[in-house]
């Protein structure tokens, strides 16, 4: 039987950073911020309002913030960094490389409007490739929240992480529905639905789209198992291969390059443990183009439809 979720209002995820550092202000001194002039869109205005003391307004100057808060972290404080996911990866690599990954720095790279859903702003700022890019950076942890609450949840729960962190999140409102009073654990996978005919693992916007069509897969007779893989560094091997030894096939699904994403980590797992057939829901090495996200989501088969077409295909394979 499908186990139903209810859409509680639809909200932005980058909105959940914003509430969950809000929270941190009042209840972690030593948490302090950085934004790279973007503060109204990576939300972070009520921290700036209740502790200007403790937010740093870098300017358009990415690199140099990454460097800011490689060097708090030396004084015991725990930065959060703020901008975009194109110009939190892609365009202060080095930095992250040098200055956080390679010396353990305890630093929370937190990147807002990550991959195609975007939008309108197009292919120059749709970064499909950041997952690839921070979870091959050794030491360093990766986080893709699927809606408000579980955003909100994990900004709190990586502060008292002590090491290098990557939380990647959302221009859109999508769909809040995991609970509001969750308590978000790293590297530990949630089982949303049971299945026995095939594994459905999801990450950010399109756990909601997995479980759509864990419904449709139901009417047609078809009993999908949906995990939400929420951290994809480290990945947890176990609930992966657990599923798949019941189900025998498995789709992934991301908002994100098929290279270098949630797929290839659990492809990883299977090939070294219990080669399974695999269907990828994924771009297919390209870039992005303007349009609404959901305009983007059709066009490149990043939705329920595509995740049923692809839950077929791979039961075939079986």
């Amino acid at each position: 039987m499908t186990k139903t979720y209810t859409n509680t209002g639809s909200k932005d995820t980058r909105s959940g950073f914003g509430a969950g550092l809000t929270e941190l202000g009042k209840s972690n001194e030593n948490v302090v911020a950085l934004c790279a002039d973007l503060t109204g869109s990576l939300k972070m205005d009520d921290f700036k309002a209740n502790h200007p003391e403790r937010f740093f307004q870098v300017g358009i100057a990415e690199a140099n913030m990454i460097g800011m808060a490689a060097g708090l972290t030396i004084g015991g404080k725990i930065p959060f960094t703020g901008t975009f996911a194109n110009f939190s990866t892609g365009r202060v690599y080095d930095q992250i490389r040098q200055s956080v990954a390679y010396s353990g720095k305890n630093v929370k790279i937190c990147a807002s409007h990550a991959g195609i859903t975007l939008g309108e702003d197009g292919a120059t700022h749709q970064i499909l490739e950041d997952i690839g890019l921070m979870k091959m950076l050794p030491g360093m942890v990766v986080i893709n929240p699927c809606d408000y609450n579980q955003t909100k949840a994990a900004t709190i729960a990586i502060a008292e992480y002590e090491g290098p962190v990557y939380l990647r999140f959302g221009r859109p409102k999508v769909a809040n529905f995991t609970p509001e009073d969750q308590k978000f654990e790293i590297g530990k996978a949630l089982h949303l639905q049971s299945g026995t005919d095939v594994t459905i693992v999801a990450t950010g916007h399109l756990v909601w789209e997995a479980l759509e069509a864990a419904k449709t897969l139901n009417e047609k007779g078809i009993s999908a198992e949906v995990i939400n893989i929420h951290t994809i560094k480290p990945l947890d091997d176990k609930a992966i291969l657990d599923s798949v030894t019941k189900t025998g096939c498995i789709v992934t699904a991301e908002e994100h390059n098929y290279l270098g994403g949630l797929g290839e980590s659990v492809a990883r797992v299977l090939a070294q443990h219990k080669p399974t057939p695999q269907e990828f829901i994924a771009t297919n090495d390209t870039f992005g183009e303007s349009g609404t996200p959901a305009q983007l989501m059709d066009k490149y088969g990043l939705n329920a439809e595509a995740i049923v077409k692809a839950s077929e295909k791979v039961i075939k394979r079986k």
